[in-house]
């Protein structure tokens, strides 16, 4: 059987190129049978799976990337897949949101989609072939809207935020990147599955105390837009948000936890640059949510950040207090500021964590002793406790 899905004629007109919904169970990616290969000023994809399973294709801009969704494909091995193309850049692959899968295929220059098929035959196999495309043709078809049925759901119309009264405080854990977004990596480990493991840790740590409730962003490893992490901070009712985080740094000195806060002024060039890669990895990952506040929110929010920004620098001071206290290496800046998206909620006091990080190899040796993530779980615990303890000293005093 031979199933030919013209997608962009799909895209044009709204129509799902879906298969049987009996064939959506997991397939699996056979790289050595896979390429991604230049035919004369053509570019081949070549993708061999283990079976049929409902897919769709599609091209964004900026950056200028082929995006290709899939039910269920395990993606393991996709680094080892041939690649022979000067017109292809970076390519990243994984979990996208539960039950879906993302390909993601960088292109160096404007390509179209010339044609887009499954086979079914002897094997399941995905052929895709790009051609040369003028830069205003290719800005064309990745501005075709997504039919509805692909899209993802539209934001929540979420409750306003939820005033902390008596009762346990509520803190947000936001393990960093997941899914697609596997974020640093080194010698094998993640930063996506790294700290997947400490949140579930630190969330452990806080229940067993009592003072509080925890929610997290991600409960495995699947891609979370920047933006649903702070919905789903706001519709808890947030009291804190905690972005964890153990990324890599070219940029000057990168070793020891280090704690960040929102600020359109980065501390160095090094902060700035990890603040514009999060931003980056969520729109190669995901879809563009930039631009999306008119002037008034803006300036609504902006005079929202102005009455949390004394509680944040509170948290910030308490728990790098607690961090060193406990004896765990610190950064030599161990408070530092960046505009990172994740933190611009403007109710909800937020700071992005950098547990260490994976360009460090002490760093990482520290990230895989379970003891010391103990240690640091058991000292964010501290700090977390001894700053609910002065906001509500605080709030207490105001009170006529």
């Amino acid at each position: 059987m031979r199933s030919v899905l013209v997608f962009l004629l799909c895209l044009l007109f709204g129509m799902t190129p879906v298969l049987a919904q009996d064939l959506s169970a997991l397939a699996r990616l056979d790289p050595a049978a896979s390429s991604v290969s230049d035919q004369g000023e053509t570019v081949r994809i070549d993708l061999a799976l283990s079976q049929p399973v409902p897919w769709r294709v599609r091209l964004a801009d900026n950056p200028p990337r082929l995006i290709m969704d899939f039910r269920e494909v395990d993606w393991s091995g996709i680094a080892a897949m041939p690649r022979a193309s000067a017109r292809i850049g970076d390519l990243r692959a994984g979990t996208f949101r539960p039950g879906w899968s993302r390909l993601v295929i960088g292109l160096k220059a404007p390509l179209g989609i010339l044609s887009a098929e499954m086979e079914t035959g002897q094997g399941t196999r995905v052929q895709v072939r790009l051609g040369p495309a003028t830069p205003s043709d290719f800005a064309r078809q990745a501005g075709l809207p997504e039919p509805a049925e692909w899209s993802l759901p539209e934001p929540a119309d979420l409750p306003p935020p939820v005033l902390r009264g008596a009762g346990p405080l509520i803190v947000v854990l936001d393990p960093g990147h997941g899914g697609i977004d596997p974020g640093a990596e080194r010698d094998g480990h993640t930063e996506a599955a790294l700290m997947l493991t400490f949140a579930r840790e630190l969330k452990e740590v806080l229940l067993r105390d009592g003072a509080f409730r925890v929610v997290m962003t991600r409960e495995e490893d699947v891609f979370v837009p920047l933006e649903t992490r702070i919905s789903i901070a706001r519709a808890a009712g947030g009291d804190v948000f905690l972005s964890l985080h153990a990324d890599a740094l070219a940029e000057g000195e990168a070793v020891g936890a280090t704690i960040y806060t929102l600020s359109e002024e980065a501390s160095d060039a090094a902060a700035r640059a990890l603040a514009e890669r999060h931003d980056r990895d969520d729109l190669l990952s995901g879809i563009d949510l930039t631009n999306q506040d008119d002037l008034v929110a803006t300036v609504l929010m902006d005079m929202a950040r102005t009455e949390t920004q004394p509680r944040i620098a509170r948290l910030a001071d308490t728990l790098q207090q607690a961090i060193s206290g406990a004896g765990l290496k610190m950064h030599r800046r161990p408070i530092q500021q960046a505009s990172f998206s994740v933190l611009k909620s403007p109710d909800i006091p937020s700071v992005l964590i950098e547990i260490g990080f994976l360009s460090s190899a002490s760093d990482l040796d520290r990230l895989l002793d379970p003891e010391w993530r103990g240690r640091m779980a058991a000292a964010l615990r501290d700090g977390l406790r001894r700053w609910a303890d002065t906001e509500a000293a605080l709030r207490a005093m105001d009170q006529p």
